[in-house]
């Protein structure tokens, strides 16, 4: 397997000889430089438990680096990325020539680029926040601005760990969704895939329709969740040439998961798009079972809201984020 950016190469496999001869392969064409085993890639730092059977992987440098490049090395470090409390919209966004120019130095655009960057490689818990500060990129104001800080103050250099038990890996799902945070009405969906224990995928977005109940948006995430789980166990069997068992997809919504099981007309669910109905099918196949779990317990919830230090901690510890 070879995982290729731009010119940055790197090379998976079961055996030591097979690598040696891709590499004496590709001398013969290009010239290469052979870093050896994995450290350091795209500025992700990965690192090898034997003993644990663990991978992992940290953006420690790249996070210091952003830091120190925007001058936020010196502010206090925050327990959580967002202020539950806080209420961002439209409404906030500068509406005069003097605030318009207040914005113009200011390196908003970049600096969400970056924590897009590392939220979409190693950082799961700011999801929501980043997804949030996002939303307001066409005209950010002063309070937005701040929001952005306040990510960069609540980044934690934690580990990103991964089990290898490729003999029998279990990939498990969390699908959930706010409806109560976005001025235009559309409901937030979010989701985290774990493999062995750590995410391996994870995703805040919009939904693309508006809503009519909370069941109806469970059960769009339910869907959305459930077409990632589908990409991911092809994948897998791709590379190890497996079947995986039924993925179990957690939803804290009992009416969202008996809508999947029933075959009959629902008056109130009749306008639903039916591409969102494939869940179903998918159900009776087999490949996932919907599987009812507590909110208390639910790993997605701390990608659709802005929670509480307790439970940003706890989520953070499920999704296999850690210290090592």
């Amino acid at each position: 397997m070879i995982l290729v950016h731009i010119d940055n190469y790197t090379i998976g496999s079961n055996s030591i000889e097979c690598i040696v001869h891709f590499k004496n392969s590709i001398q013969e064409h290009i010239e290469i430089t052979d870093m050896g085993k994995l450290y350091w890639f795209l500025g992700l730092e990965i690192t090898r438990n034997h003993e644990l059977c663990t991978i992992s992987i940290l953006q420690h440098s790249y996070i210091d680096f952003i830091l120190c490049r925007h001058n936020f090395d010196h502010l206090k470090p925050v327990s959580i990325p967002m202020d539950p409390s806080l209420k961002l919209s439209s409404a906030q966004c500068p509406s005069t020539t003097a605030e318009i120019a207040r914005m113009h130095n200011i390196p908003y655009y970049e600096c969400v680029g970056e924590l897009i960057y590392v939220m979409i490689s190693t950082c799961p818990d700011i999801s929501y926040a980043v997804q949030t500060v996002s939303c307001f990129m066409h005209n950010p104001g002063l309070e937005y601005w701040q929001a952005v800080e306040r990510i960069f103050c609540g980044i934690k250099n934690l580990w990103l760990i991964y089990g290898c038990n490729i003999i029998n890996p279990e990939l498990y799902a969390y699908g959930d969704t706010d409806s109560n945070v976005a001025e235009d009405q559309h409901a937030l969906s979010g989701y985290a895939v774990l493999l062995n224990g750590g995410a391996v995928s994870w995703s805040t977005k919009k939904q693309e329709i508006v809503s009519l109940s909370t069941t109806e948006s469970e059960y769009i995430a339910a869907t959305h969740t459930m077409k990632e789980v589908l990409w991911l166990q092809s994948l897998i069997h791709d590379i190890f040439g497996m079947t995986l068992d039924p993925t179990i997809l957690y939803s804290d919504n009992k009416s969202a998961i008996e809508l999947t099981k029933e075959h009959c007309y629902h008056a109130r669910t009749k306008h639903i798009d039916i591409k969102y109905y494939f869940i179903c099918w998918i159900i009776e196949e087999g490949q996932i079972k919907l599987v009812y779990c507590p909110t208390d317990e639910m790993i997605a919830d701390t990608l659709t809201k802005a929670l509480p230090s307790p439970k940003v901690k706890h989520f953070a510890s499920a999704l296999r984020l850690a210290y090592v």
